[in-house]
């Protein structure tokens, strides 16, 4: 997938503070506040940063932890992952495959048919409902 590129300037420009901090520095938003973490409709959530599919609604479920979750990426190769040591834990980040756009974290402990609970900030996403 080919990579896009943007100064910090211009990701400021196009992103809200919030965003910008989930999504280009890393951040992540308090649990149980983000617009998608109670969010039921049926669509796609894409990339705040590039508009890149991410996850679809069917993959979605509720986790009881406050961030969206979802099972499985819309399309595996959107999306990424690399370690991730900070906060003294050891966890597997999750970002865009596009524009590296940080999106959450992905654990071994959702339900079938993966058994992964990909942990995600809404800040990081777009809602694209289903016409």
């Amino acid at each position: 997938m080919e990579k896009i590129h943007k100064t910090d300037a211009e990701w400021r420009a196009m992103l809200t503070a919030e965003q910008y901090k989930v999504a280009r520095e890393h951040g992540t938003e308090r649990a149980f506040t983000g617009v998608f973490a109670d969010h039921h409709a049926k669509g796609t959530y894409t990339c705040v940063c590039c508009g890149e599919r991410a996850y679809s609604s069917e993959a979605k479920f509720e986790s009881g932890t406050g961030w969206p979750s979802f099972w499985q990426p819309a399309s595996p190769e959107n999306v990424e992952t690399k370690e991730d040591n900070s906060w003294f834990s050891r966890r597997t980040e999750v970002h865009c495959a596009k524009c590296d756009a940080h999106q959450g974290h992905v654990f071994p402990d959702g339900p079938k048919p993966t058994g992964l609970r990909y942990c995600i900030n809404s800040a990081s996403l777009n809602f694209v409902p289903e016409k």
